[in-house]
């Protein structure tokens, strides 16, 4: 009984593994169609949140059928809890995704990031690009030093955001006002999707461990 409980938690894992995979990739191909105004890849980001939210109900249905068929110890409720928050992480991160690819197709065919801002908005995506890969490694090899680790990332995120910033309150700012809002707008997106990235990983902390990191509410 305790195998099976067990067998059907590590697929359960497999499955935000995996969820967090498509994540990425929303992430991906938002970012392509924002840094090049191909709106095709905005709307491919837009219509495949549909499937990522249909991930989501399945590993929550899965989570609950174990915990309504297994009386799970302490060690493995804490578990099946933390799963269940980590795929509202993910479905958020694929939602914010979604809202990068909106402003991109918004401005089509122009593009809504300024010439000089495009550098550090690319950073930024490739920083939140890199945390859902990393995310998925720690969740499959449930890797606590990994997870650590991308709070260091996120450091970055955060510096990226308020470089966005300092440019955009500097007197050279010549763009107007609706590129700043989508500025500040992508700016928010990615930072959040890290943040995220990050609850998910402390959630594998507090798995392995039964430590409670501070970012993460239990």
């Amino acid at each position: 009984m305790r195998q099976a409980f067990h067998e059907q938690l590590d697929a359960i894992f497999q499955d935000l593994a995996g969820m967090c995979g498509d994540v990425e990739e929303a992430v991906r191909l938002a970012t392509a169609a924002l840094l090049t105004g191909d709106s095709s890849l905005a709307e491919k980001v837009i219509s495949s949140d549909a499937a990522i939210d249909h991930e989501r109900e399945q590993i929550e249905d899965s989570a609950f059928m174990l915990l309504s068929l297994q009386q799970p110890v302490a060690s493995d409720l804490r578990t099946v809890v933390a799963a269940l928050r980590m795929v509202s992480d993910l479905e958020r991160m694929g939602d914010l995704s979604v809202h990068v690819a909106k402003i991109a197709r918004l401005r089509v065919p122009n593009l809504a990031v300024p010439e000089p801002m495009r550098p550090t908005v690319a950073r930024m995506a490739e920083v939140a690009e890199e945390m859902c890969r990393r995310t998925a490694s720690v969740i499959t090899d449930r890797d606590v030093d990994g997870a650590r680790e991308l709070a260091l990332a996120d450091e970055e995120m955060d510096g990226l955001r308020r470089a966005t910033f300092a440019e955009m309150l500097s007197a050279d700012w010549e763009h107007g006002v609706e590129a700043a809002i989508d500025v500040a707008l992508l700016g928010r997106y990615y930072e959040r999707i890290a943040d995220h990235a990050v609850s998910v990983a402390n959630r594998i902390v507090f798995v392995v461990t039964g430590e409670t990191p501070y970012a993460v509410e239990v």
